[in-house]
């Protein structure tokens, strides 16, 4: 009996001395408690796991275990800078005020924006992003010490938002780009100046990798969990060897604030961008000259494609790469110098590499067989602005498509279009047409490969495609300024 009684008061000391242990943790490091030491490989950080391997008691070594990144920032936030740009009052930032922070200026109509950017070398070069400086009159820098400079804008690249900057001065402090990529789970930590608070610290992990956001053509962003917030458009963010991994650039946000959604472009990327842009003020990039689209399942089964994999060409440019040698729209290009292709956005990437003028070798699916196309890569051209096509609504000549939902005309017969196809001039909004993408406005330029210039022979060609056996018809549509195909159901025809 004496036995179990002193065995209980043992238990109950200890349960206490435990419970007087943990009094003192916060929520957060309660985590450590039933989680393993992280190990982090920045000399500071092991120096750091060492003495809280030898720290005594057990409470202790689980708070020792978080991760302290003091020694990592304090290297490398001396490089990072917050950029303050005075724009014109009619324009503002790409992003439409996401990441800048306008202030009415006095009477003139001056409008500020601010971002976040970092040095990269001693002589004042520095990298921030597109849409921070787009637009800028004037562009100024503040060093982690509080002195100001002006900096001018060396180039820009807006298909990744990338921009390189320049400060006049010397032995600035600065920091590298990392060789690689991280691996989903490291450390990341973002420095930058949100809301105009420069000198800001976060820290979380890598969330995931090759997100493609919308943004661009080339969009292959690191998304980071790492809290950022307007204002840290352009700021780096660093792995736990105090290197660049990726530029802040963007953030998914229903409220406008950091809801742990925020989006890197990788350093690689930067890296190359940013080489060009010192070296001539903008970046050249391989050119195919085509539109492009995804294959979805049911375009993958109207073209008799297994997989849904490839580049399916809506339209190759007139006197481009692409047209010059050969490559037709309802093309699926398949392959890139004998490397499969999975989709549009990897080949953009891939070509937009290749130096131009350089020799490449398409693989394309056309007919069901497949052959090789020699080409010669272009330039790819500047940035210009859409050519508007527009249709309005015609009653003469107009043919009613019920089985599909919309009302047709042909293109010679309404406003704006040109002379080839037919117009979608009316459509039911809960009708199959409607459903599968089409709109009021899109033209009809070909269906399973033939011309359309009349409704009935728009609705002959959906007949012979289903007695074919085929259960969706591949419609080449013209919207806008762009071309591209959908698969239209042919089970009511």
């Amino acid at each position: 009996m004496a036995r179990s009684v002193k065995a209980k008061n043992s238990r109950a000391r200890r349960l206490t001395a435990a419970l007087a242990a943990l009094s003192s943790v916060s929520v957060l490091s309660l985590a450590a408690i039933v989680m393993e030491p992280v190990a982090l490989h920045h000399p500071a950080a092991q120096s750091w796991n060492a003495a809280a391997r030898a720290a005594t008691g057990p409470a202790q070594r689980q708070t020792a275990a978080e991760p302290d990144f003091a020694d990592i920032v304090e290297g490398v936030k001396p490089a990072v800078i917050s950029v303050r740009v005075e724009l014109d009052g009619t324009q503002q930032t790409a992003d439409d005020g996401q990441d800048g922070s306008p202030d009415s200026g006095g009477g003139g109509g001056v409008m500020i924006g601010q971002g976040s950017g970092f040095f990269i070398s001693a002589d004042g070069y520095a990298v921030t992003n597109n849409h921070v400086v787009d637009h800028a009159k004037s562009v100024e820098v503040t060093t982690n010490d509080g002195q100001s400079h002006s900096a001018k804008v060396v180039g820009t690249d807006p298909k990744t938002d990338l921009a390189l900057i320049k400060v006049d001065g010397s032995d600035f402090p600065h920091v590298k780009f990392a060789e690689g990529r991280p691996r989903v789970g490291n450390w990341v930590i973002a420095i930058g100046n949100p809301y105009g608070l420069g000198g800001t610290v976060t820290a979380g992990i890598v969330s995931a990798e090759g997100r493609d956001i919308g943004a661009g053509p080339y969009d292959d962003f690191i998304q980071i969990d790492a809290p950022i917030n307007r204002g840290n458009s352009g700021g780096p963010a660093f792995d736990v060897n105090g290197d660049v991994i990726g530029v802040n650039t963007a953030i998914f946000s229903p409220s406008g604030g950091s809801v742990g959604i925020g989006f890197d472009i990788p350093a690689d990327t930067a890296k190359a961008v940013i080489a060009e842009l010192k070296e001539k003020g903008y970046v050249t990039r391989g050119w195919i000259g085509i539109q492009q689209q995804q294959i979805t399942p049911d375009i993958a089964e109207s073209l008799g494609l297994r997989e849904a994999k490839g580049a399916l060409v809506d339209e190759a440019e007139p006197k481009g790469p692409a047209e010059k040698a050969g490559v037709k729209p309802g093309d699926v290009i398949t392959a890139l110098d004998g490397t499969a292709i999975t989709d549009p956005r990897e080949l953009a990437q891939k070509i937009a590499k290749i130096a131009p003028g350089s020799s490449v070798r398409l693989s394309v699916l056309r007919d069901g067989a497949t052959k090789d196309i020699a080409l010669t890569l272009g330039t790819m051209p500047i940035d210009r602005p859409p050519e508007v096509v527009a249709a309005s609504d015609s009653s003469s000549a107009a043919q009613n498509q019920q089985n599909l939902g919309m009302l047709l005309a042909p293109a010679s017969k309404v406003a704006g279009p040109g002379q080839k196809g037919m117009v979608v001039v009316a459509i039911d909004p809960n009708g199959e047409a409607a459903q599968h993408g089409l709109s009021v406005g899109d033209i009809i330029l070909d269906v399973g490969g033939k011309t359309v210039s009349n409704a009935k022979d728009f609705r002959q060609d959906l007949v012979s495609l289903r007695k074919e056996g085929k259960s969706e018809a591949l419609v080449r549509l013209q919207s806008g300024d762009t071309t591209h195909f959908v698969a239209l159901p042919l089970q009511h025809v």
